[in-house]
């Protein structure tokens, strides 16, 4: 089936405007993101949706100079703009990525494809949001859910919630079982069926790893994530246990952005 990573990219944000384009280690961070998530073996393709608003302009304009492949759609109702690009790219399978994780794994992604063509699953993941645990650090969120999954999410989500992260309408209500051995010897699987019906798989992590951020949503987020890629010499060859080693080495690392608080699945843009 073909497998399309879609990562969302816009420049506003109310705490870090134009993160996406903010400099790495001499890159932009959109540019890493895509370095990286082309590396996972599992893709056909992958491809940026970012918005038609002017304040968007350049990141079209970006891509188009990188040869990244760009669709463009709403700016606030991110399920439709999701819908489109996946339609225009004629994928069968669409994985999630948002561009301000630039330490997304791809090893990680193929595992979340994996869990989901093992399984059969209308989506699979390796985070759902409270009541249900993270193992993952934030920064490494992966989902996957079939073009049919998609559709009827684009066609039956009417709350403003739904329509800008996307994939809650698959998931929410679902009931997961208990955590089984899945592949590797710190790897659990989970597993339900949504009250709409939708066969859902979440991969965890044994032992926990939720409370650490690798993510950019703040100026001290970014700062964590330029010093991660100095000690790495600027360059995107490394895992994400490769960044935990590192952390665990050095606390202080972690410490710079420990206070900047994660924003949840209810808090949606005020002009939905």
């Amino acid at each position: 089936m073909r497998t399309v990573a879609i990562i969302q990219a816009r420049l506003q944000s109310s705490r870090l405007p134009g993160k996406v384009l903010k400099d790495i280690a001499g890159r932009p961070m959109l540019e890493r993101v895509v370095a990286r998530t082309r590396r996972a073996q599992t893709l056909d393709e992958v491809l940026v949706a970012t918005s038609t608003d002017a304040s968007d302009d350049a990141v079209a304009a970006f891509c188009a100079s990188m040869g990244i492949p760009c669709a463009r759609g709403s700016l606030l109702d991110v399920l439709d703009r999701y819908y489109q690009a996946a339609r225009q790219s004629h994928a069968e399978v669409v994985v999630r990525v948002t561009a301000d994780c630039p330490v997304i794994d791809p090893a990680l992604i193929d595992q979340v494809v994996d869990v989901f063509r093992q399984g059969g699953f209308d989506f699979a993941c390796n985070r759902l949001p409270p009541p249900f645990t993270r193992s993952f650090p934030i920064g490494l969120d992966v989902e996957v859910c079939t073009m049919a999954a998609l559709e009827r999410a684009w066609r039956e989500a009417d709350q403003p919630f739904q329509r800008e992260h996307v994939m809650p309408y698959l998931y929410e209500g679902v009931q997961m079982s208990d955590r089984r051995p899945f592949g590797h010897a710190t790897l659990r699987l989970a597993t339900g069926t949504s009250p709409r019906g939708f066969r859902i798989a979440q991969l965890h992590h044994e032992p926990d790893y939720g409370h650490y951020r690798w993510t950019v949503d703040t100026p001290e987020d970014l700062e964590f994530i330029r010093q991660v890629y100095a000690r790495f010499g600027g360059r995107e060859e490394f895992s994400w246990q490769d960044v935990l080693t590192l952390v665990q080495r050095e606390p202080a690392l972690s410490a710079i952005n420990a206070n900047v608080r994660h924003k949840t699945l209810r808090e949606i843009d005020e002009r939905f």
